[in-house]
């Protein structure tokens, strides 16, 4: 069920088992599980999840390769409506904790904004990420490929790009030495962007042109193509340079923000969970793009379950010892 604006206050007051942050494929699949267990779950869902923007899912089991993610998120939230899980379109600022319960501050409606606050006894974060895309006057022009044959995740795509000319578009060198390596696996044919962002070490750039890298350092003024197949990338000095699929490597905002009140452990930008998903504290967990692993659409699925049947076990637990034996 949907939640409405007008609706707010019957709602202020329930104590959910747990509220879920991010209405993509982990949060909806962790929803789902939880009522399924029959427990009390509210999606809290800030819209266009990263899988909204996945054109195809050519690597999710079972489903046609021509998929679109949203086809599967329209799906998922139908099944977590199907099973009487609560849906909140907003967004969250801050989350606090009051003796056994969070308090979760929401931000509803983009006009007549209305804030409010939910409680709940479990935290899952499923918001996942949003990818950094190549800063463009025209932006509309990143989109015409992205998620196309301009792809953001080599684990997901890197097949796409066999024995292909390459685009490599870097926000950093860091990002060079992380990823050049392993997409030379799928292509040697590899020509580094930089859009103009940052300066290369000599010594990078040596061991780039050893490798038989290249590199181009001026800025990129639009991609070229038809029917959101790139086939060149133009630069602002007029020169066209072709390729036949591209990597996006420029880095990646992780939303969660809104747990600036946790001390969590976390390596680098990602939280850091056992094999059950949950943090170093132990009423929250983190799942999806948000935690350690792989960032990939069926991971996040099993993440959802993984959380939920946690959550289960341990409120299982505590009612147990309530029991007389």
């Amino acid at each position: 069920m949907e939640i409405k604006k007008k609706d707010l206050d019957q709602y202020s007051n329930k104590i959910y088992d747990a509220i879920i942050i991010g209405g993509g494929a982990g949060g909806l699949s962790a929803g789902i599980y939880l009522q399924r267990f029959c427990l009390s779950s509210l999606i809290i869902d800030k819209g266009k999840a990263r899988s909204f923007w996945m054109q195809e899912l050519h690597n999710y089991l079972g489903l046609p390769s021509d998929t679109p993610g949203r086809n599967l998120l329209k799906q998922g939230k139908q099944q977590y409506e199907e099973v009487n899980g609560h849906l909140l379109n907003g967004y969250v600022e801050e989350i606090t904790e009051e003796d056994e319960h969070f308090l979760v501050k929401v931000k509803v409606g983009r006009q007549n904004t209305i804030e409010t606050t939910f409680k709940a006894k479990y935290i899952v974060a499923a918001s996942g990420i949003i990818d950094h895309l190549p800063p463009l006057e025209d932006m509309k022009n990143v989109f015409d490929y992205a998620g196309y044959n301009l792809h953001v995740c080599m684990v997901c795509d890197g097949y796409e790009m066999v024995g292909k000319k390459c685009g490599f578009i870097a926000g950093s060198e860091a990002s060079i030495r992380e990823m050049i390596w392993n997409l030379s696996w799928f292509t040697p044919h590899i020509t580094i962007f930089t859009h103009g962002l940052f300066e290369m070490s000599p010594e990078l750039k040596e061991i780039l042109a050893e490798n038989n890298f290249s590199v181009v350092e001026t800025p990129i003024k639009q991609f070229l193509g038809h029917d959101h197949q790139m086939s060149g990338i133009e630069l602002i000095d007029g020169t066209i340079i072709k390729v036949e699929t591209g990597l996006i490597s420029m880095g990646s905002k992780y939303h969660n923000t809104y747990l600036e009140n946790f001390d969590l452990e976390r390596k680098g930008g990602n939280l850091i969970t056992d094999k059950m998903c949950r943090t170093s504290h132990p009423r929250i967990f983190a799942i999806g793009d948000l935690k350690v692993g792989l960032n990939q659409v069926v991971i996040a699925a099993g993440d959802g379950a993984l959380s939920a049947t946690q959550i289960w076990r341990d409120l299982c637990r505590k009612s147990h010892h309530k029991q007389p034996l």
